[in-house]
């Protein structure tokens, strides 16, 4: 097993330096701090958690708060949780995962007692009720998702709003003038989800500034689901020329039906999505899309949790991840314009 006292030959410093990289009890320049941090990697140094926790009144475990629910796409939900895992691991923190939709009672049960030094936390609404006790705590927080007021919060996520803009700005440029949004389920607006309202502003404002006529409906990610969402947008406006899909679970039930009705994407009907990279990419028409960067987002809110553990924090900010749309194989001009 590797010591302490190797790490520190290994890196040519002093024991108590190595010591101090670690606890972050004192200021340690930067160049002293990679070569420590390089060292421990190389090495493959694991500091004794029991006596770690002990010197530092730390437990090194960070909480990461993700109700799982039955409407919310779990595939990206579980890649940024595994993100947030790992990269919690890679700074020497284990993760308490907190699945239940516990609300504000989760944040006070971290918050009393020792639990975990530091708080993240998902499927953020836009007036969460979490964010009243999350601004009092003294236990640091970040969140990935961004409420309607993020001030004094610390806050990770895709800039959503933008993406849907990116989406409405790629079709109208193909000359598409009627466009119909596969949404996400009922439930998830009712809630306020902030990915899903803050998507659904950026492609409603971005249509109205170009002219567009715009049709949102919200959509379970069942076949049968879809189905009748399709069936009702056709029949409301007929001359829908492209669909963009919020709901990651929808896309091949969408395409799938779309082949069925003999409109052909995309020589009839194009179609963009807001999701995953491998969802579009391996879809069976590969998807014009934009990435939601599930492990960015991940990483990011595990290392800003980290350093304000550590005493490095900056003030609080939101980081919106700037949006990045891949063209494929599902959109194409207007049939009116071929």
């Amino acid at each position: 097993m590797v010591t302490l006292a190797e790490v520190a030959r290994h890196a040519g410093v002093s024991a108590s330096t190595v010591s101090y990289v670690l606890s972050g009890k004192r200021p340690i320049s930067a160049a002293t701090r990679e070569r420590v941090e390089s060292s421990v990697r190389t090495l493959g140094y694991h500091p004794n958690a029991g006596a770690r926790a002990l010197a530092s009144s730390r437990s090194n475990i960070i909480a990461l708060m993700v109700p799982l629910r039955t409407d919310m796409y779990l595939p990206v939900m579980t890649e940024i949780a595994t993100a947030v895992a790992t990269a919690a691991r890679a700074h020497g923190y284990d993760i308490l995962l907190l699945t239940g939709d516990e609300g504000p009672e989760a944040v006070r049960r971290i918050e009393g007692s020792a639990l975990a030094d530091a708080m993240i936390l998902m499927d953020v609404e836009l007036d969460d009720g979490r964010l009243p006790l999350l601004r009092a705590a003294t236990r640091p927080a970040v969140l990935i998702g961004l409420p309607s007021d993020p001030d004094g919060l610390h806050c990770v996520d895709l800039d959503f709003a933008a993406a849907g803009a990116a989406c409405v700005e790629h079709l109208a440029g193909l000359g598409h003038r009627e466009i119909a949004v596969v949404g996400e389920a009922a439930a998830v607006y009712e809630r306020r989800t902030g990915f899903a309202e803050r998507t659904l502003a950026g492609l409603r404002g971005r249509a109205a500034e170009l002219g567009l006529r715009l049709l949102h409906r919200p959509c379970e990610g069942s076949y049968a689901a879809v189905a009748a969402t399709l069936s009702r947008i056709v029949d409301e406006r007929p001359g829908t020329t492209a669909f963009v899909v919020q709901n990651e679970a929808a896309t091949d039930p969408l395409l799938a039906l779309l082949r069925q009705s003999g409109r052909a994407v995309p020589e009839d009907v194009s179609v963009v999505a807001v999701c995953h990279e491998q969802v579009a990419a391996r879809a069976s028409v590969p998807l014009t899309s934009v990435a939601v960067p599930a492990r960015e987002m991940g990483r990011r809110a595990v290392e800003r949790a980290v350093a304000l553990v550590e005493g490095r924090g900056a003030d609080p900010e939101a980081v919106l991840l700037a949006p990045q749309l891949t063209v494929r194989a599902s959109t194409a001009r207007t049939p009116a314009d071929t």
